[in-house]
C-alpha cells in the first residue's frame, strides 16, 4: 500500500514538473517575458555605455516586435516571436563584444545572466509555436467537428410541434447559456470559441443540417476581422452557409456583429479591442449583411444598434472585456433573437425567460 501511494506521489510530481516545463507558454505569460527582457536590455546599457550606442537599433527592433505581438491574433505569432528572439540574441552578442568598464557591476552581470536565461526560454517557446502550427496544418479535424459529435449523436430528431433552432457561431454564441434564457425550448447551442467563418462552413452539415432545425441564427465574422481575413472572404463563406441552409429547407437568420470597445483596457491591456477589430470593418460587414439579407429575403437580426453607444462602441455595461457580452448583454440580445426567430419560423420562439425579483437583486 505504501509503495502504491509512493508511486502515485511520484507520478503527481512528474505531472506538475511537466506542466511547469511546458515550452509553449500562454500568450499573456509570453508577453510578460518579452516585457522583462526589454527592461533588462535597457538596464544593461546603463552600466555599458558602448552597448547603449551599439544596441539601440536592436532594442528598437525588439520594442517594435513586442508592439506588433500585442496586436497579433491571439497575441502569439511565430514570425514576430522570431524577430524578438533573434534581436535579443544579437544584443547578447553585442554585449559580449563591446568593451566594459572595470570593475563591472555585479548587478549588470546578474541582468545579463537573466537575459541569457530568458533567451533560452524564448527559443524553446518559439520552437513549440512552430510545432503547434505544424500540428494545426496536419490536424485531421481542422474545423473541430469532434467538439459536438457526441452531443449531436444524442440529440435525436426534433419533436413535432416544438421547432428546433440552432444558434451557430463563435465564443459569443458558445458562452450563451440558452437554457437559462429560453427554457423548455429546442434551442441548440453550436458555438465554438475562436472559430472563423471558414471553419464554421466546414462543420455546418454536422452541427446544423444534420440536426434538422427549422431555423439557424448565424453570428459570425468577428474572429475573421481579428485575424485580418478579407471581407470578401467572410462574405463568400456566409453566402455559402446561406446556400446550404436554403438547400436543406432551414431558415437562415443572419445576426450583425456586435460592436467592440476599449473601455476595459485599464483592467487588462488585452481588452483594447478596437486595435484587432476596427469598428469601421465591423460596420462594413454589417452593412453588407443588410443588403445580403434584403436581396435574398433572409431575416436580419440587428444586435449592433441596440448594443452600441453614442461613440460607436459596445456599451460599457454590456461587456466586461469590450468584446463578449456579459449577462446584461445577453439580456439585451435575447428578445431580439426571439423576434427574429418568430419572423423566420413562427411558433418556434417563446418569450425570453424573466428573472425573478430575488435574482435581479442578487438574492439566491
Amino acid at each position: 500500500m505504501k509503495k502504491f501511494a509512493y508511486l502515485i506521489a511520484v507520478l503527481a510530481f512528474a505531472g506538475t514538473l511537466a506542466a511547469q516545463t511546458d515550452p509553449l507558454m500562454p500568450p499573456r505569460e509570453a508577453l510578460q517575458m518579452y516585457d522583462r527582457a526589454l527592461q533588462l536590455m535597457e538596464s544593461t546599457t546603463v552600466a555599458t555605455p558602448e552597448l547603449g550606442r551599439a544596441g539601440l537599433p536592436v532594442i528598437e527592433n525588439c520594442r517594435t516586435a513586442l508592439g506588433a505581438l500585442r496586436e497579433a491574433p491571439g497575441q502569439n505569432h511565430p514570425g514576430l516571436t522570431y524577430a524578438f528572439v533573434s534581436n535579443l540574441k544579437t544584443f547578447l552578442m553585442l554585449g559580449d563584444a563591446v568593451p566594459k568598464p572595470f570593475p563591472y557591476p555585479d548587478q549588470a552581470r546578474k541582468q545579463f545572466a537573466e537575459l541569457r536565461d530568458l533567451s533560452t526560454r524564448m527559443e524553446s517557446h518559439f520552437r513549440a509555436l512552430l510545432d503547434q502550427k505544424e500540428r494545426g496544418l496536419r490536424s485531421p479535424d481542422r474545423d473541430n467537428l469532434h467538439r459536438y459529435a457526441e452531443d449531436n449523436s444524442r440529440l435525436g430528431a426534433p419533436h413535432p410541434g416544438k421547432p428546433r433552432v440552432v444558434f451557430f457561431g463563435d465564443s459569443i454564441t458558445d458562452s450563451w447559456r440558452l437554457n437559462e434564457y429560453f427554457p423548455e425550448r429546442d434551442f441548440v447551442n453550436r458555438g465554438i470559441s475562436g472559430q472563423v467563418t471558414g471553419e464554421m462552413l466546414g462543420r455546418f452539415k454536422a452541427d446544423v443540417i444534420d440536426l434538422k432545425p427549422a431555423a439557424v441564427i448565424i453570428l459570425a465574422g468577428t474572429n475573421d476581422i481579428g485575424r485580418q481575413v478579407p471581407l470578401t472572404t467572410i462574405q463568400n463563406n456566409l453566402s455559402m452557409i446561406a446556400d446550404l441552409a436554403v438547400a436543406h429547407k432551414i431558415k437562415p437568420i443572419f445576426a450583425t456583429l456586435l460592436p467592440v470597445s476599449d473601455y476595459h483596457k485599464n483592467v487588462d491591456p488585452n481588452f483594447a479591442q478596437t486595435r484587432r477589430r476596427p469598428p469601421t470593418q465591423i460596420r462594413s460587414l454589417n452593412d453588407w449583411l443588410i443588403g445580403f439579407t434584403r436581396e435574398h429575403g433572409f431575416v436580419y437580426l440587428d444586435y449592433f444598434s441596440k448594443m452600441v453607444d453614442s461613440s460607436g462602441m459596445l456599451r460599457t455595461d454590456l461587456s466586461d472585456d469590450g468584446l463578449h457580452p456579459n449577462a446584461a448583454g445577453y439580456r439585451v440580445m435575447a428578445p431580439l433573437a426571439i423576434s427574429a426567430i418568430e419572423k423566420a419560423a413562427p411558433g418556434a420562439a417563446p418569450a425570453p425567460a424573466k428573472e425573478s425579483r430575488k435574482k435581479r437583486l442578487g438574492v439566491f
